[in-house]
């Protein structure tokens, strides 16, 4: 049997060639190989070596502070960034800007469906996903900057159908995070809130006749690792780094490990306290009504910040059971983790591979999204991924947004300082919002409304003060809060004027200090 290199960190950033094209596995601040990444840095810091390379991730590695991807963030160590998320690397961020590397965002799903491809060695990804967005090529294709020249994706024609084509790249240097190895290199993941892409970016820098490393907690005597654990096989495995630094292999950055995350153990969720009644529950509860007209076998994706609330409004109104939550990184069921612990979940079911999970996405498989809302425009095209300087980044939001039966975009009518109260069941607006949400144009299409529209989706864009309901012709204006004057609170705090025809109040209950009583209208539908 084959036995693995068994080499340092340092030995393993020596591995990696001037104009290297490198891939990491990882989600935010979860499965980062730190003590790869770091001794990398490091290298670079102290020889200047090596230069040029091609970073390529699919999901958000990092936690602005130095950490994940921003140890490729100096000038002259990296050359070009392909990611799905930027969020976390403000350091990247930094170049990008100064024109100091060339920068695309991409659609992460589909990047994590790339690796397969590359790794099959098929001619490239062909997708749906992201057409008439900024992926688009005939929009910005997904590039960053002034610097960025070149077409990473090209739109084809297949049996009359336009898709987006990604040409195959190989790729040179894969540094992936796993748990154990055996001396065979076999690799498992147990103590990882998920699977991650693992797998296939393993399979895909093998089969490009690159070199793949792997860090881990531990190396055990071959064949003694339960071979259905097994995620990343020895026969694609080159290196093996046992870290023995514990800051450098967290199971989630500065975060204790926790067995509910990985399957490991099962814990009592114990009842949350009801969230205080504000805007943005207000928002929350609102998009908690979609879920009356749904199945009890309803699969549902829930954004960061208000969206989170409607999981939690679910479970205060006694319909919590009803909903079966998944996240990106690939858990089914359970409760989703935000923050730096975004991406695992407490009690999930089951943990997919990355890539998987977004093939279900991409197949319509959700039955409601509810996502944020940072801009939107007349056409209902919505921006979360770029704004001036700031590179958020679009991580799965196109491809859930373009494939969801019904999609909820969440968030406050306008930001930056705003000042709301809620009294005597209505809506006062204390002091406006420095920045309006609803522009003219959208500075970065993340959704599409042409093709929302083209596609029959049901999308409401609702607000704490206003609901929009996006039709054939246009963003319709169905809903105001009561105590809000639609010309001043409303119609004047807008880049565009919506459609205006029949226009009702928002439901009452929404802004009482009481539970709505959703379980009790459930139960009505469904007699």
């Amino acid at each position: 049997m084959k036995q693995v290199k068994i080499i340092t960190a340092q030995e393993a950033a020596l591995l990696v060639k001037d104009n290297d094209v490198v891939t990491t596995n990882g989600f935010v601040g979860s499965g980062q190989p730190e003590a790869l990444t770091s001794a990398l840095e490091a290298r670079f810091l102290e020889t200047g070596a090596p230069k040029d390379l091609t970073l390529i991730y699919a999901a958000s590695q990092g936690n602005t502070d130095g950490r994940g991807g921003d140890h490729f963030a100096h000038e002259g160590m990296l050359k070009k960034a392909i990611l799905g998320h930027w969020n976390a690397v403000t350091a990247l961020q930094k170049l990008v800007n100064e024109n100091k590397i060339q920068a695309y965002n991409l659609p992460q799903g589909t990047l994590a469906q790339y690796f397969r491809d590359v790794a099959a060695h098929r001619l490239g990804t062909i997708t749906h996903v992201g057409l008439e967005t900024f992926a688009d090529p005939r929009i910005t294709g997904g590039k960053l900057n002034a610097v960025t020249k070149d077409d990473f994706v090209k739109v084809i024609e297949i049996e009359g159908h336009e898709q987006l084509f990604y040409p195959r790249m190989d790729m040179n240097i894969a540094f992936i995070r796993g748990t154990y190895a055996d001396e065979w290199g076999n690799v498992v993941m147990t103590k990882e809130v998920s699977p991650f892409d693992a797998t296939p970016i393993a399979q895909a820098v093998h089969n490009s006749g690159g070199i793949v490393v792997i860090q881990v907690e531990k190396i055990v005597k071959g064949g003694t690792l339960d071979p259905k654990l097994v995620k990343v096989p020895g026969i694609y495995v080159d290196y093996i780094v046992q870290c023995d630094d514990p800051a450098k292999h967290q199971q989630s950055f500065d975060c204790a490990y926790d067995p509910s995350l990985t399957g490991e153990a099962t814990v009592p969720v114990k009842a949350l306290e009801p969230a205080s009644l504000n805007a943005k529950k207000v928002i929350a509860r609102r998009a908690a009504l979609l879920l009356l007209n749904m199945s009890s076998e309803a699969v549902i994706n829930l954004g960061i910040g208000i969206p989170e609330l409607v999981s939690s409004v679910a479970n205060e109104e006694g319909i919590g059971d009803t909903l079966t939550m998944t996240v990106e990184a690939g858990a089914i069921g359970g409760i989703p983790l935000g923050g730096v612990q975004f991406g695992a979940s407490v009690n999930a079911e089951c943990y997919l591979d990355q890539a998987v999970q977004f093939d279900f996405y991409d197949g319509g498989g959700l039955d409601l999204t509810c996502l944020g809302l940072a801009e939107c425009d007349a056409d209902g095209n919505i921006n979360v991924s770029k704004f001036g300087t700031r590179i958020a980044g679009c991580g799965g939001f196109v491809n859930i947004t373009q494939n969801t039966k019904n999609v909820v975009f969440c968030g406050t009518f306008t930001t930056g300082k705003l000042k709301e109260e809620i009294k005597d069941g209505k809506l006062h607006i204390l002091q406006e919002g420095k920045v309006q949400k609803f522009v003219p144009t959208v500075d970065h299409i993340t959704f599409s409304g042409t093709y929302a529209r083209n596609h029959n989706q049901h999308v409401l864009y609702i607000t704490e003060r206003a609901v929009f309901e996006m039709k054939e012709d246009g963003v319709h204006l169905i809903e105001i809060a009561p105590g809000i004057d639609l010309q001043k609170d409303v119609l004047d705090q807008m880049g565009f004027k919506p459609i205006v025809d029949d226009v009702k109040r928002m439901p009452a209950y929404l802004f009482e200090d009481k539970p709505m009583g959703l379980k009790e209208m459930k139960n009505q539908i469904g007699k």
